[in-house]
């Protein structure tokens, strides 16, 4: 998991600039509107609702644009949204494979861009299945090193579900079976224990070691990837060790 934790802080770093332009602001409004098309309006009753409300504050996303998103998706203004989540497979350098989440309402649209940025950036898209074997569907959630420690993260979630917890530079990355994730978010919050994100995610069972050319290559993929507005989320194999990762910062 340890390549999945670097990863998960790169994407943290990287998520401060996706803000300033936007990107960041748009996604999450479009995972708050589908959770409450498909879950419903009540938050209190809609978990994944309730987790997509909390990581759009927790980036400062305003009030007013979660409650529009949330009637926009509950259908209670009046309009409604329908995207659906396509799942496309490619590989970066390195022999790296990638899993890009998108949620789109015009499916040519998301393989014309998905395509292009892969292609375009020393890429190649892969067949259906190809790349999908080397993941598996886990819950994470990411709880601030500055609001506890480990040892109490342990306590109060293992008996929840909790399956590792893994300290990453500033950030505690929480793993448990998807459909332990309520369970141990709950468990942290009954621990008066705060957490920035509660996410059902893709992490990798083999990782691939990456050096500094490689990995900057990599990065710059998934950067474009992550530039199309239909893409969500895009999951990776890529293992990146603290040394290559301050080289990359020099």
């Amino acid at each position: 998991m340890a390549g999945h934790s670097k990863w998960a802080t790169t994407k943290h770093k990287k998520a401060a600039i996706d803000a300033k332009r936007g990107k960041l602001f748009a996604k999450l409004i479009k995972n708050i509107e589908v959770a409450a098309r498909n879950g419903g309006p009540d938050p209190d009753g809609n978990p994944t609702l309730f987790d997509a409300i909390q990581k759009a504050k927790k980036n400062s996303v305003p009030a007013d644009n979660i409650s529009r998103a949330v009637k926009r998706g509950g259908g209670l203004d009046g309009s409604g949204v329908n995207y659906e989540t396509i799942m496309y497979e490619g590989y970066a350098a390195g022999g790296v494979a990638l899993l890009i989440e998108c949620l789109t309402d015009n499916r040519n649209r998301a393989a014309s861009e998905v395509r292009v940025a892969v292609t375009r950036n020393g890429g190649s898209m892969a067949d259906p299945g190809s790349v999908t074997y080397n993941f598996n569907r886990k819950g994470v959630i990411i709880v601030s090193a500055e609001e506890t420690d480990e040892e109490a993260i342990l306590l109060a979630t293992m008996d929840a579900g909790a399956e590792e917890v893994k300290e990453s530079g500033e950030k505690f990355e929480i793993i448990c079976e998807a459909t332990d994730l309520v369970d141990v978010r709950t468990a942290l919050v009954d621990a008066g224990i705060d957490y920035d994100s509660a996410d059902a995610s893709f992490v990798p069972e083999l990782e691939v070691d990456l050096d500094a050319e490689t990995a900057q290559k990599v990065f710059s993929l998934i950067d474009a990837l992550e530039d199309c507005d239909d893409v969500q989320n895009v999951y990776s194999n890529a293992d990146v060790s603290d040394e290559v990762l301050a080289e990359l910062d020099a």
